[in-house]
């Protein structure tokens, strides 16, 4: 089964607006590409030709795919088009981090890292141009949502990278930068297909993770996919209580229902958990994380506040951080302590794109954030 949308039919004219191949599933791209090649009387393989450039070997424009006779490629300008995003400000750290802020075409921005780290390169990438949860320690939520972004705008942060020159080749995609990726899940869902897909970008199910606050509907439709995509779920808080006044959204997805779909999930699940100090580093925290993580045999994964990202919060120690995952261990959990990269160029989500616009009034979460499972 292919996981996008119904396939738009070719202009029928040049009046009619051009098609953006790049957001298509790769079925949909070729059934296009076919459409245009045999209405022009031109063998198909022409459109494999074209169909390899859109994320296997991407070009800039129609002019850079020289396999094909010129007047071919000024013919495709004026049915399809590729946009580009375009880099409005990149940083590269000490440590190999790099970080893009990224112009959209209606002139919204959005974040993307990359993080090396030995022989795999792991991108973040944003699913939503803001956020509408306002997690009380998070960057993005400080500057509201503003919208959904399309399938291309989230798979073309990852083909901008094969653009650059040279070209950073990605092993691992997590979406963990700007947005709730389950709250835009029709244009996540082919979004992962074309990342996927042998005749998208190729990467592994298994090297994708989708991160969640905790979205219900959006969990039970990653689920129903045959791919094993994986799935972090950010839980911060090991109470309803404390949860509540770190994150607005439990209130409508509580502990114990998040921990239910969880529990459900047919992979292994991860446990995101940001360190703040003397909120949820204690002895106490501990022994409820450790429960509700024995429940569902997820991996927890330990963060380093980003005190770009802090607001008014306090850093865990390191030695507090590692006491705390030795009480996990105890409880014979699975944990990980997350490197902090980039500390030296912006790199908290949002942070970056906070520092260079001035704050949005937030959007509520059931307005423009409403889950779209579809």
């Amino acid at each position: 089964m292919a996981y996008g949308r119904p396939f738009a039919s070719l202009p029928a004219d040049q009046s009619m607006p051009k098609i953006n191949l790049l957001n298509l599933i790769p079925a949909e791209a070729d059934a296009a590409l076919d459409a245009f090649f045999r209405g022009r009387g031109e063998p198909l393989y022409r459109a494999r030709q074209v169909a390899r450039r859109l994320w296997q070997a991407p070009v800039r424009s129609f002019a850079e795919i020289t396999e094909l006779p010129i007047a071919l490629r000024e013919a495709l300008e004026q049915s399809f088009e590729l946009p580009r995003l375009d880099i409005a400000t990149q940083q590269l750290s000490a440590d190999g981090t790099r970080k893009f802020l990224f112009r959209l075409a209606d002139g919204e921005a959005i974040e993307t890292v990359s993080i090396p780290d030995a022989d795999r390169l792991t991108l973040c990438i944003s699913s939503q141009a803001g956020c509408a949860l306002q997690c009380a320690f998070c960057a993005t939520g400080k500057m509201g949502f503003t919208r959904n972004l399309e399938p291309y705008e989230i798979a073309c942060q990852v083909r901008e990278m094969a653009l650059l020159d040279p070209p950073i080749g990605v092993t691992n995609i997590v979406f963990m930068g700007m947005g709730e990726p389950l709250m835009n899940w029709r244009a996540v869902s082919p979004a992962l297909t074309i990342l996927n897909d042998p005749a998208g970008l190729g990467i592994g199910a298994r090297h994708i993770t989708v991160s969640t606050v905790g979205i219900l509907p959006g969990i039970v439709a990653l689920a129903e996919r045959p791919e094993q995509f994986r799935l972090a779920i950010s839980v911060h808080a090991p109470t309803d209580e404390l949860r509540h006044g770190l994150m607005p959204i439990n209130t409508k997805y509580p502990l114990a229902e998040v921990i239910e779909a969880a529990r459900s999930f047919d992979r292994r699940v991860t446990f995101e958990y940001v360190m703040l100090g003397g909120v949820n580093d204690r002895d106490e925290d501990a022994r409820a994380l450790t429960k509700l993580a024995q429940e569902c045999k997820a991996f927890v994964n330990l963060i380093p506040l980003h005190p770009g990202g802090a607001g008014d919060f306090t850093p865990t120690t390191a030695d507090s951080i590692r006491r705390f995952a030795a009480m996990l261990r105890r409880g014979g959990l699975s944990v990980a302590i997350r490197k902090s990269r980039g500390k030296d160029i912006a790199a908290a989500c949002g942070q970056l794109r906070v520092e260079r616009h001035r704050r949005r009034r937030p959007v509520a979460a059931e307005h423009d954030g409403g889950v779209e499972v579809a």
